[in-house]
């Protein structure tokens, strides 16, 4: 009896081992042999291929066959930590179903070493300087007594909490340079949470610090002794959108708050500011233009598009905390720059100066099937030419979840409407891919409902 209880219990060691060994590799514990690699995540799982991070060869354009990584039930948002050793992805849809994974995924050996369940969805995760501590806003994270909202804080070496801090209703994150201070933005607050990492789990982590206009972003000086605060105004149901300098060394505002404002073609003044991107001392804010109170977009769209409204992009000088016109406009004159309507979230700057700017929500413009010649396609994605002040409305449909300037390339890799679109900034066009040219800007085999695009490498 004894003999046969021992033969077991090795089959059954044995068995575990296998099946751990087998988990582990269909989890995507290899390497690509990739030098230079982008990260696709694919939300859904079909009989043509699972949910999970995919691996793309950014300098060739070409997806090798390897499974993809798990992260999730459906991995949507990544991001990259400083030092680039991890990946982070979230998984979670806001449904009944969803698992909310937090994943940290080890780039050098393209594979999940850890990861927590987080309490919620969300939509915003930071990451100290020195890449060991990541901070993510969880708005519906239930708290004993107190409004839903927390940030938990994740251990990366361990992929374990750390600790919380509860700020309600917290969305948006932005930390400074040095990793001393974060700041959180929560949804209908004209408040400001300064969060000081060091101090949670010890108290006194979190002062609220009022004067804003529905804040939803920051970014620091680069002695983090200033932030500069993107006020989201009317479209996030507030008064007026505006940048707002602020002292960190005293959690003071600094004078008034800087309307990102300009005067349309009909004369009537419009300020926008949902998402930002600074280059030097130049902020480039993108957002779409509402009245306060009114409930809905207030910029029409100038002759040439079946869309209603439109969004704006406003050019801001950091330096003189004033609004600079576009190149070739006239001085003494006001040029609006028109993009796509929606809530715009994601924006970056490519080679030659193209700025892309996308978001959710916006006004499509579908064209019959099968579409007669010249007719209109538009969707959330908008090109601005920085040098000419030109913007082109690639002809594409769907919302931007998306967008990666490739480096020592002229291409951007975009994902608009679940599909990666590979764009090349000297005609703002879709690449021609050499691997597949009766497919331009597509990657053979690479085939999901895809979410986020990250480069992984230098």
């Amino acid at each position: 009896m004894k003999k046969v209880l021992i033969l077991l219990l090795f089959l059954l060691l044995a068995s575990l081992t296998w099946l751990s060994c087998g988990s582990s590799s269909s989890s995507g514990t290899h390497t690509s042999g990739i030098n230079y690699r982008a990260f696709v995540t694919n939300s859904v799982s079909s009989g043509s291929g699972s949910a999970g991070v995919y691996i793309v060869n950014a300098q060739t354009d070409v997806r090798p066959v390897i499974s993809p990584i798990a992260a999730g039930n459906t991995p949507g948002m990544m991001v990259l930590t400083p030092n680039r050793a991890f990946t982070l992805v979230f998984s979670g849809n806001g449904t009944q179903f969803s698992d909310n994974q937090f994943t940290i995924i080890k780039n050098a050996t393209e594979a999940a070493v850890g990861g927590v369940i987080l309490p919620g969805v969300t939509e915003s995760f930071v990451v100290s300087p020195n890449s060991s501590t990541a901070y993510v806003a969880v708005p519906t994270a239930p708290v004993v007594g107190q409004p839903p909202g927390v940030v938990k804080v994740v251990t990366l070496n361990s992929g374990s909490f750390a600790g919380q801090v509860e700020v309600p209703s917290i969305r948006y994150l932005s930390i400074d340079n040095s990793g001393n201070r974060i700041l959180g933005f929560s949804d209908n607050s004209d408040a400001v949470a300064v969060i000081t990492p060091s101090n949670i789990g010890i108290g006194n982590a979190v002062a609220l610090i009022g004067g804003f206009d529905r804040p939803v972003a920051a970014f620091f000086s680069s002695d983090d002794t200033k932030a500069y605060v993107l006020n989201c105004g009317a479209e996030c149901g507030g008064q007026q959108a505006s940048v707002q300098q602020f002292d960190l060394t005293t959690n003071t505002l600094v004078g008034s708050s800087v309307g990102a404002c300009t005067t349309d073609q009909d004369g009537k003044i419009q300020c926008a500011g949902s998402a930002a991107l600074v280059d030097g001392s130049t902020m480039y804010l993108a957002g779409t233009p509402y009245s306060a109170g009114s409930g809905g977009p207030s910029l029409t769209c100038p002759a040439g598009t079946q869309a209603e409204f439109c969004g704006l992009l406003t050019i801001f000088d950091l330096n003189t905390m004033s609004v600079v016109q576009p190149p070739n406009c006239a001085v003494g004159t006001q040029c609006p720059i028109y993009i796509t309507d929606g809530y715009h979230n994601r924006m970056s700057l490519g080679a030659n100066g193209q700025l892309f700017l996308g978001g959710r929500t916006c006004t499509e413009v579908i064209p019959p099937v099968p579409p007669p010649q010249g007719a209109e396609t538009r969707g959330c994605l908008s090109i601005y030419n920085t040098a000419t002040g030109a913007v082109v409305i690639p002809p594409a449909n769907g919302e931007v979840t998306g967008i990666q300037s490739i480096a020592k390339r002229t291409v951007v890799y975009v994902v608009q409407g679940g599909a990666l679109a590979i764009y090349d900034t000297a005609t703002d066009a879709l690449e021609n891919n050499p691997n597949d040219p009766n497919n331009p800007g597509r990657i053979t085999n690479l085939i999901g409902q895809f979410v986020d695009v990250k480069t992984i490498d230098f």
